[in-house]
């Protein structure tokens, strides 16, 4: 590793998040963050390789079971970073302690003040969803961050914790036509990340919306089964009936 290319690699990682000064040992050029205690360590290999490892290979996308990944060049060396990043301050733990320090000491005892309480941890999840979807609706890559939508996949109103409502992985962020049907249980998503749509929607209707039944989100990851479960069986039109369970965030 040059003297150029560990100031290259520093100035991605500081730009990603983790700002503070990398320290080297045998796991390579390690990256820290003030904000989390994760860290992720960088190699360099031939030809403009990378070599990644985390403490927590999830923060990376890495295959189940893997702590490692290897990416080519500065621009996915910049991709793998911000992910890893947004990750470690999402973690859904880490909101809900957000959330608590925020509304310490706030008043609840009328509905004003319980909603004013809410549409904090509201604000809150939606900051979070951007971050951890990197700005871009998860089912149609529209990168307007103005226009996206923080979409609980369990309802608020049907959370059991503070812990749910929080969690990343009980959130997508979608366009604005996107996040109405999803909302309103007229499409929902496979586990595997597949759109599903009611028999309610004809084909004619998903033309004027501009979806097709190829659309799909990439990055499920197991977390968000339970949630998508729930979807399925109390917000999802399956049944020609309306949809039984939603609310809006």
């Amino acid at each position: 590793m040059t003297p150029f290319e560990r100031t290259r690699v520093e100035k991605a990682a500081a730009d990603c998040g983790f700002e503070l000064t990398p320290i080297v040992d045998v796991r390579g050029l390690v990256l820290r963050s003030a904000q989390f205690p994760e860290w992720v360590a960088v190699k360099f290999g031939p030809a403009g390789e990378f070599l990644l490892s985390a403490e927590r290979g999830d923060f990376l996308d890495a295959p189940d079971g893997q702590s490692e990944i290897s990416v080519h060049g500065y621009a996915a060396l910049y991709s793998s970073l911000q992910k890893a990043a947004a990750h470690a301050r999402t973690w859904p733990n880490r909101v809900a302690e957000r959330y608590r320090a925020k509304t310490a000491g706030l008043p609840r005892g009328t509905e004003i003040e319980r909603l004013v309480v809410q549409r904090i941890g509201q604000n809150i999840f939606r900051e979070s969803l951007i971050d951890y979807w990197q700005g871009r609706c998860c089912a149609t890559a529209l990168s307007v961050t103005e226009l996206l939508r923080a979409s609980h996949i369990k309802p608020w109103a049907s959370c059991d914790s503070d812990e749910e409502r929080l969690d990343v992985f009980n959130g997508l962020l979608l366009a604005p036509h996107v996040d109405a049907l999803f909302d309103g249980g007229w499409m929902t998503f496979s586990d595997a990340g597949d759109a599903i749509f009611s028999s309610q929607l004809t084909a004619e209707a998903l033309m004027a919306l501009g979806i097709g039944p190829a659309m799909r989100i990439d990055r499920l990851r197991g977390e968000h089964r339970r949630y998508l479960a729930f979807h399925r069986d109390h917000v999802w039109r399956d049944d020609g009936n309306q949809s039984r369970c939603t609310d809006k965030v």
